[in-house]
Parts: C-alpha cells; structure tokens; sequence
C-alpha cells in the first residue's frame, strides 16, 4: 500500500493538473468569446448601422434583398474572415519561427521575411499587369512564398556566420529595410491605373476582400494549419533541444526544412492577400503563452490561431473607426498594441538574466 507521503504527492500532482486544465479552458472560453463578440462589432460596425437582431436574420439567410444584406455578405464578412483567416496564420507562422530560432523575438516581419515577399509580389504585380489584365490570387501566393524563402534563405546564409542570435535579428531587421526600400522605389514610380491599390497594399490593408479570396487563403492556411497541427509532438521534443529530439526520433534536418516551409507559406499568403503587417507574429504567440503558462504545442497551437484572429480583428476594427471616415494601415495599429509587448518581453528576458 502506497505510504501517506506518496499519497500526498499524487494528491498534489492531480490537484495541479486540474488547475492547468481549468486555465487552459478559461483561456479558451475567452478567445472563443472575444471572437464572437468582435465578429458582431465587426459586422456592426460602419457607416451603415445595422441593429444586432438584423445581422443574425441576414446571417440565417434572411432578409436576402435588402441593403443590408449585401453590405454584411459582400463586403463585410469576407473582410471579417480574411482578418481572422491571416491574423491565425500569421500567430502560427511566428510561433514556428520562434520554434525554429529558439528565440521569442523572431517573426515574419522583425526577420525581413514579409518584406522579402512583399518586395517580389509587388514586382510580380508590376510586371505581370504589363502582359495581363489580372494576377490571380495563387500567383501572388507563389509570388510572396518565392520572396519569403529568399530572406529566410539569407537568414540562415548569415547564421552561419553570425552566431549570437541578437545580431541574426538584426541582420533579418536590415533584410528587410532594404526589401522595403526596393519595394518603395518600385512603387514610386508605378503610376499605372491597374495597380493604384498597390500602395495601400503595400502597407498592410484587410480591405477589398472577396469570397474568391477567403476561399483560397482558407485552403491555404487550413492546409498549412493542419500540417502545424500535425507537428505538434516534434516541435515539443525540439523544443527541449536537438539531441533530445533526435533521440525522441525526429529528423531534424527534415524537421527544420518543415518548419521553414510551412512558417514562410503561411506569412507569404498574409502577404499576398493583404501586405506585410508588424508584431502580430511576435506579440501573440508571447501572449497566448502567458496566458496559458505552458508551451506544449498541442494546448498552443490552437490558442495561437484564434488569438491572432482575435488581435487581426480587433486592430482591424480600430483601423476602421477610429478616424472614419479615414482608414488606418493595419500595421500601424498592430505596431501600437503589439510593439509595447514586444519591448515587455525584452525587458522581462532581461530582467531574468540579469537576476
């Protein structure tokens, strides 16, 4: 029979598991329920009012020839969607690149890798609109995918010989200052009517989406989300480092080329579809964490996902309200609410190695 101090031990062990499990459904009852409600604000929100009690009749397919109908269904829920569609993908595509860098301030967008796509889909953009009347959405998605694995590849190229991971983080900061600077000049001087949305673009924009769009990034980021999903016990066991992974059976060399790809094909279709945006991918992922005080991958992932949905839509909704008739860049207010999470975790990481 098990002695009174065992007892004790698996008394406290099962009293702590029951605490992690009830935060864990705390924190998503939470997304869940913030995503419910920014969805109705969303819809809600505009130069057209249109009452609550209206948006579920419209949603439930009634009311099918009023205005109302046709704002909601063509022009604001694609838009919703879109938001929460990259706003996971993009969480996702940083949670990886902190996987694979082993350090929380590597993202997409600190990295240089949306602004490698950003600069190869506006010269795709360009060039292609000299030849052809439209560029479909799985060109840009190709376009942006080509731009990504070039700053990653430089990236890695320069890990090589830069070993200290604070200035790889630089080197991936002056990446994509000079991917920005080719893309400004590119689109400086193009003037051609074709493409007068491309300077908005260019600076992140959720607007203009369509059902055509939310249903290739859908596929896209489904796909490259399920894949995340299906990683989860190999990032868990690299997480704990390279020989233990190895010894759990992972192969890294694959593994890192998986993690590499799926990172750079989810921040590529962010790119595509609504230009580069700032901190989500790194602000999140921290975030979500936090909350849920564990980096298991299988709790993680799916919180990451619906965290960044909730943050894309809710600085979406202030880009849209809060000089309206006048739009803010997404980027501008993704770097007001998420830059300050950044420098946080900077401090704190700075903090805990000073002590």
């Amino acid at each position: 029979m098990p002695n009174q101090a065992e007892q004790g031990t698996h008394s406290a062990f099962l009293s702590e598991n029951l605490r992690r499990r009830a935060r864990y459904q705390l924190v998503f009852i939470l997304l869940v329920a913030a995503l419910v409600v920014i969805t109705v604000l969303n819809i809600n929100t505009g130069s057209v009012a249109i009452p609550v009690g209206e948006i579920f009749r419209i949603l439930l397919g009634q009311a099918k020839d009023s205005a109302q109908y046709s704002i909601i269904w063509k022009i604001r829920l694609p838009r919703i969607l879109m938001a929460a569609l990259l706003g996971g993908g993009l969480s996702l595509s940083g949670f990886l690149l902190q996987t694979f860098f082993g350090n929380p301030i590597a993202g997409p967008f600190v990295l240089g890798i949306s602004s490698g796509a950003k600069m190869v889909v506006a010269l795709t953009m360009i060039y292609a609109l000299h030849f052809f009347s439209h560029v479909s959405s799985w060109a840009l998605i190709v376009a942006a995918f080509a731009g990504s694995l070039m700053s990653v590849g430089l990236i890695l190229l320069l890990s090589r010989r830069l070993k200290h991971m604070a200035i790889l983080l630089v080197a991936g900061i002056m990446i994509g200052y000079i991917c920005s600077a080719v893309t400004d000049f590119v689109v400086t001087f193009a003037e051609d009517a074709d493409i007068i949305n491309l300077r908005g673009w260019s600076l992140g924009s959720f607007s203009g989406m369509s059902w055509d769009n939310v249903a290739v990034a859908a596929a896209v980021v489904g796909i490259t989300s399920a894949v995340t999903f299906t990683m989860a016990k190999p990032i868990g066991a690299y997480q704990l480092g390279e020989a233990y992974a190895q010894s759990m059976g992972v192969n890294i060399r694959a593994f890192r080329v998986a993690l590499i790809v799926v990172s750079s094909l989810l921040s590529a279709t962010v790119t595509a579809f609504a230009g580069p945006i700032s901190f989500v991918g790194i602000a999140v992922p921290h975030l979500v964490k936090r909350a849920l005080n564990t980096s298991k991958p299988l709790i993680v992932i799916p919180a990451v996902f619906l965290g960044g949905a909730v943050f894309c839509m809710g600085c979406d909704l202030i880009a849209r309200i809060a000089f309206a008739p006048t739009e803010l860049n997404i980027s501008t207010v993704t770097s007001v609410f998420g830059a300050p999470v950044v420098i946080a975790m900077m401090l704190r990481r700075q903090g805990g190695k000073a002590a």
